[in-house]
């Protein structure tokens, strides 16, 4: 293989880590073209290498290949476990972060949420009481148009009445054109010489 892959436990011994401490860091890789050696051990590239000393050099400062023979066990298992609890540490504030960001958008949505509700309220409101006037006018409009049956029958009645009254009226007056007719006829007939004693 290419010299520029490492197997898990070459990188753990340059950075001396216990195995564990790199595949808990592998975790946080892409897990897609995953590659290995012929031995069907898990290989890292140079870029996946470098992700994890990042991630670890956060958390503490990589100690040089001499000096790291010096350091005893428990200090090294006393450095992963801090550095496992930083990392953890680190891990929870972003999660924390998220959550309030996550939270803060729901605020928000839900004070837009309430707004929309308050708006369809008012407008329910506003179309009830447009409702109720349409309703109370055409209450008005059908009291107009449609008088009761004694209204209609007294209108009726009256309607009756004054026509009746009228030809009444029209007839008196023909009579009396009658009447007056015959005067003036009477008056313009011309008188028989006889007729004179009679009267």
């Amino acid at each position: 293989m290419n010299e520029n892959y490492k197997t898990i436990k070459e990188l753990a011994d340059e950075l001396g880590l216990a195995k564990q401490t790199v595949q808990y860091h592998i975790k946080f890789l892409p897990t897609e073209n995953r590659q290995k050696n012929n031995s069907g051990s898990i290989v890292l590239n140079l870029e996946e290498q470098k992700f994890i000393k990042k991630r670890l050099t956060k958390i503490k400062k990589v100690q040089p290949t001499e000096n790291r023979q010096k350091t005893d066990r428990k200090s090294t298992k006393k450095n992963e476990e801090l550095s496992v609890n930083s990392l953890l540490l680190e891990q929870i504030k972003d999660l924390k972060n998220n959550r309030d960001k996550q939270l803060g958008n729901k605020d928000k949505q839900l004070l837009q949420m309430q707004n929309l509700l308050d708006q369809q309220q008012r407008l329910a409101l506003q179309d009830k009481k447009l409702l109720d006037e349409y309703k109370s006018e055409i209450n008005d409009l059908k009291a107009l148009k449609m008088p009761t049956q004694e209204t209609e029958f007294k209108h009726l009645d009256n309607q009756y009445k004054d026509e009746v009254n009228a030809l009444k009226e029209k007839l008196e007056n023909l009579q009396e054109q009658i009447k007056d007719q015959k005067r003036i006829e009477e008056q313009e007939k011309p008188r028989k010489w006889w007729g004179l004693w009679r009267k």
